[in-house]
């Protein structure tokens, strides 16, 4: 499902028990300084992460302060992010001119601890070339290295590597929980194109060799999947970003099926087998 761009008010974008995708939660919160903004979501566990601009944010008696350190855009720094458990209250202030917010979700009971995740504690991996116009970088927020300090929560970065080219490729899908074969994992995705009148399109192919659907996506697509192949791609001379959320329906590890069709592809894409292994 394709959700266009609007002023949604910093109220959910995906809420709780959404029809679409029950397992994730997302929101857009913009400040100016001094603001703040408080939220709670019981059942789901957060994460909070500053698209642009710089926040304090408190939970549970914790403060983290000054989270955040991009400017203009995504592309301007490394992402900084704070986890925050099932149900607690959060309070996030601006602390710079301006600030644009995500805050990810995904359905939890258990509480856990609330910790931050810095700038040197993201995993990056980079994978697949120009040659196969795959190349793309990743950067885990809640990823590898927040293994057990996290519930069912996955939350990343990712990013086209030079103008134009598929990402999500060769396709695969998360439905349907069949250990060791495939887990189910609903995933939403928040789009930003580079210049921003750039654009690109998501697929959904619900069977193997079938006709799906496509999404024209723009700068501030939201892309709730449900089920099916999805691959995207950006036009040529733009780069693209997205925003990623990943909640498990039983376990935190992401198992992906490839695409029988599209699988041996596999093979040919460069580091596409030490990406599957980041999503732990």
């Amino acid at each position: 499902m394709h959700i266009a761009p609007f002023d949604n008010q910093n109220q959910p974008i995906v809420d709780m028990d959404d029809a679409t995708v029950p397992l994730n939660y997302f929101n857009i919160v913009k400040l100016t300084k001094d603001q703040s903004f408080d939220y709670q979501v019981p059942g789901y566990e957060t994460c909070i992460v500053p698209a642009t601009g710089s926040l304090d944010i408190e939970v549970e008696g914790m403060r983290f302060s000054a989270l955040g350190n991009r400017g203009a855009d995504v592309w301007d720094g490394e992402p900084e992010g704070v986890y925050i458990p099932s149900g607690a209250k959060a309070t996030i202030t601006c602390v710079s001119d301006t600030t644009e917010t995500f805050i990810a979700g995904a359905k939890y009971e258990k509480i856990l601890t609330p910790f931050a995740v810095l700038k040197d504690d993201i995993d990056l991996v980079q994978y697949g070339s120009d040659d196969t116009k795959t190349h793309r970088k990743i950067k885990h927020i809640l990823g590898q290295k927040q293994h057990g300090k996290v519930g069912r929560l996955l939350v990343s970065e990712l990013f086209t590597v030079g103008a134009g080219g598929w990402s999500g490729f060769p396709s695969h899908k998360h439905d349907t929980n069949r250990l060791p074969d495939e887990t189910r994992h609903d995933e939403t995705y928040n789009f930003r194109f580079r210049p921003d009148h750039g654009s690109g399109l998501q697929m959904l192919q619900r069977v193997d060799n079938e006709p799906g659907d496509a999404y024209h996506i723009v700068d501030g697509s939201t892309i709730c999947i449900d089920h099916g192949y999805h691959p995207c791609a950006a036009l040529p001379g733009y780069e693209m970003y997205y925003f990623t959320i990943l909640g498990g329906l039983t376990q935190r590890s992401l198992v992906q099926y490839f695409q029988p069709t599209h699988a041996y592809q596999i093979e040919t894409i460069p580091g596409i087998k030490d990406m599957v292994a980041k999503f732990k």
